[in-house]
């Protein structure tokens, strides 16, 4: 491994800084591995799987011209709104190096490899060229609970390493006052999003509540801020699974154009 301004190059692929740009590399195990209609995501290396939580996020939020991901993981929302937003040009940031170089092997095996960067960084040290108008993040969804044993995931789900201050301080900086940032976090968690954007002048612009049965209450929700105060606020309560089983009338038209017939995703 190389090493540039103190950021390291990650030797699979050419890099200019420490920007990544992909190339061709083949997968020989399959297994790990989830199949999506345009592409697939191999997770073995990432401790964050694919899961309800990043697919519901990839669908449902808003895109533009030029695109982050914030914890970019193994490349799926990277790659969702790649594929949802074709003129678009998608960059992600991952503090992992495990996960930042298989999704790396993700994205080039993909049709989207010539629209995607990934950057291995913390996003506090990550300096972009241009602004985003429009950023995505699974954050960090746990603050007060005990740290995970596994390093790597620990990082993924716990705040020691990203907080929603954090997110706002870099969106204020970096996304356009049009720009929309959308997460999807745990319903305990969305009172101290909102806090963290109020403190840092956005405003929230929609806000759904996502149930996994219309028999349950609502555990994670999908949120999106924006710079300028929305003529509305956009609020819904939806369901992923109706009573058979089968996945909502909602969820299976947001995602038609990404999964398999026969394939399905934990409910967390």
């Amino acid at each position: 491994m190389q090493y540039d301004e103190g950021f390291p190059r990650l030797k699979l692929c050419k890099v200019t800084k420490n920007k990544i740009k992909t190339s061709n590399l083949r997968w020989k195990c399959m297994t790990d591995t989830f199949n999506f209609k345009y592409f697939s995501v191999q997770q073995n290396h990432c401790a964050m799987k694919v899961g309800t939580d990043g697919v519901l996020l990839g669908v449902w939020a808003h895109g533009g011209s030029h695109v982050l991901d914030i914890g970019s993981g193994t490349g799926l929302l990277c790659l969702m709104m790649a594929q949802r937003f074709p003129e678009a040009m998608v960059d992600g940031v991952e503090i992992d190096e495990k996960a930042a170089k298989q999704s790396i092997d993700n994205i080039v095996r993909s049709p989207f490899a010539s629209k995607i960067s990934i950057y291995h960084s913390r996003i506090q040290d990550y300096h972009p060229t241009a602004a985003y108008d429009a950023i995505v993040t699974n954050p960090p969804f746990f603050s007060n609970g005990v740290e995970a044993k596994d390093t790597s995931r620990n990082m993924a789900r716990h705040s020691i390493e990203l907080t929603f201050d954090e997110i706002f301080m870099f969106a204020k900086e970096w996304m356009t006052k049009e720009g929309e940032l959308s997460a999807v976090l745990p319903m305990t968690g969305i009172d101290d999003m909102e806090m963290a954007a109020s403190l840092h002048g956005f405003f929230i612009t929609r806000l759904y509540k996502v149930c996994t049965t219309e028999k349950k209450e609502p555990k994670r929700c999908l949120a999106a801020f924006s710079k300028s105060r929305p003529p509305h606020f956009d609020r819904e309560q939806v369901i992923l699974q109706s009573g058979d089983g089968q996945r909502s009338e909602w969820y299976r038209e947001l995602t038609k154009s990404f999964y398999l017939k026969s394939a399905t995703t934990r409910l967390i």
